[in-house]
């Protein structure tokens, strides 16, 4: 039996900002890849919480905060199932992908890094996954190593492998380019790691919205997104980790719910996850994450990618039929990212015209300074498809490509 076509008018119809217009024209929100749209069904059970169930949670014996540990908690095994980790003991709520990056390069660095050892990165990673490192280093002695990438904008990955050495510590690596949309050969690049006993972590911030995550199929010891790329709310990410490693990494941040016990003279560490979760969480936060799990699991991750695959191949071609354009990352397994530029018009420019038409897009360096210095360039435009983008989208982006090119001759 077929599966039933992508029905893009409801899915549209499930987020209400799509609805409004922008300068006078019709919202074409092509900025995915920065933050995602929440449905309704996340509004909803934001709202809910909000105004139905919320107090402080844990600890609390009156009912509100029961039912609040409850809904928290649950979100956690939410997310569990996701990512088919293991244990929610695996699952610690922080501020974001950074933070969770963060989180390891103190708590596992601090524990694990010496003088010459060295973490591999890529030359495609986020600046949330080149700084915690740099910071680590210089704090340890220890130094960045940076694997190469092709023209294309694709991993070389003889030469990363290559790069696995007796002094390699750890692997910490992208999913998918938010800058060039490449997607990595993640599974790959953790077994070839496993195989020299290196642990690994991956961003997955860009990928989590776009195919099914298997923690365990993949084989990694850490994993960390955002739940605003995820059609859930902003300051709330995950780091997965592997539970034998958590259990010996010391906590990196001290306060409420991260203790067992306190004295003037010492203190002793909560249980996983909450020796990794100091202070209230944000619960409202954690709600709509589990929210936007299971609508975009009703959607089908496979046809929600396939989908954005389609929007990808459509917008590379009409694109690349404007004189001038040059398109930024052609890897052949991407995501629906496509960074361009316009020959004389610099991507601030053409972000700002972009805007004037009703097209959201993402214009700068996409915090991935070290990737634009090595492609040459100051920037690029980025459009990026999320599951609710359709094709007259792509033909809006179009058309006020051709304008700009107008305005600046």
């Amino acid at each position: 039996m077929s599966a039933a076509p992508y029905d893009i008018a409801r899915v549209r119809g499930d987020f209400p900002i799509l609805s409004r217009q922008v300068n006078g024209r019709p919202l074409a929100y092509l900025d995915s890849a920065a933050s995602t749209q929440r449905p309704r069904a996340v509004l909803a059970a934001v709202e809910h919480y909000e105004t139905h169930v919320h107090a402080n949670v844990h600890r609390g014996v009156h009912t509100l905060s029961q039912l609040a540990t409850d809904a928290f908690e649950a979100a956690r095994e939410r997310v569990r199932r996701y990512l088919n980790a293991a244990s929610t003991h695996e699952i610690i709520f922080v501020r974001g992908a950074t933070e969770a990056i963060n989180l390891v390069a103190q708590s596992w660095g601090r524990m694990s890094l010496k003088t010459g050892d060295e973490i591999v990165i890529s030359s495609l990673e986020h600046h949330a996954n080149i700084v915690p490192w740099q910071m680590a280093c210089e704090a340890t002695g220890a130094k960045l190593v940076v694997a190469p990438i092709n023209e294309r904008g694709e991993l070389q990955f003889e030469a990363y492998v290559a790069l696995l050495g007796p002094r390699t510590r750890l692997v910490a690596m992208t999913h998918v380019s938010n800058a060039l949309g490449t997607v990595l050969p993640v599974a790959q690049i953790i077994a070839a790691a496993r195989e020299r006993g290196i642990p690994t972590l991956i961003d997955g911030a860009q990928a989590v919205a776009h195919e099914a995550v298997d923690v365990q199929a993949l084989g990694c010891d850490f994993y960390a997104f955002s739940s605003h790329k995820l059609y859930g709310p902003t300051g709330l990410g995950v780091l997965y980790g592997r539970e034998a490693l958590l259990e010996k990494m010391p906590p990196w941040q001290g306060g409420g719910d991260m203790i067992r016990t306190v004295s003037f003279e010492k203190s002793t560490w909560n249980d996983l996850p909450y020796k990794f979760e100091a202070g209230t969480p944000h619960i409202s936060g954690a709600v709509g994450l589990a929210a936007a799990m299971d609508y975009v699991e009703s959607l089908g991750l496979a046809q929600i990618a396939a989908h954005e695959r389609s929007l990808l191949a459509q917008a590379t071609e009409s694109l690349s039929a404007i004189p001038g354009i040059r398109l930024h990352g052609t890897a052949a397994h991407k995501a629906g990212v496509l960074s361009f530029t316009l020959a004389g018009v610099h991507p601030h420019d053409l972000g700002t015209i972009l805007d004037h038409e009703g097209v959201a897009i993402r214009a700068g360096h996409h915090c991935a300074m070290p990737l634009m210095e090595l492609l040459g360039l100051p920037a690029t435009a980025r459009a990026s498809f999320g599951c609710y983008s359709n094709a007259q989208d792509v033909i809006q982006l179009t058309e006020a490509v051709h304008k700009a090119r107008e305005v600046f001759g």
